[in-house]
């Protein structure tokens, strides 16, 4: 999440961002349940996603669900292995999802009004 925030409602204002809520406590203490962040849908055209890139993805066991976690890994069949950065087990879950399943990378974030 390097952009601008001026930058990224511009593109946001043009379409070229999605704009998504945050659910969940998994991604503390990055994003909180309520914060709002932008995707880039074209993140990876041109490239494969990174090490380290925080992506939103489809969930791939929960038909509908969509997930924003952190790329740990890929593994031997070109997996993806995702994770949230809570340091509570409990709250930071594992997946490994194929690139089809992911939509696009974070860029920004807004933190929800308390």
């Amino acid at each position: 999440m390097q952009e601008s925030n001026c930058k990224e409602i511009l593109l946001w204002l043009t379409r070229r961002r999605r704009r998504c809520r945050v659910t969940g406590l998994s991604m503390l203490p990055l994003l909180s349940n309520g914060d709002e962040v932008l995707v880039d849908l074209y993140a990876y055209r041109n490239r494969p996603p990174l090490i380290g890139d925080l992506v939103i993805a489809r969930h791939p066991t929960q038909v509908g669900q969509k997930i924003i976690k952190r790329i740990k890994g890929v593994d031997e069949d070109g997996r993806y292995q995702l994770r949230g950065d809570n340091p509570d087990p409990a709250r930071s879950s594992s997946v490994l999802v194929h690139f089809s399943l992911i939509l696009g990378r974070v860029t920004s974030r807004f933190a929800a009004v308390k």
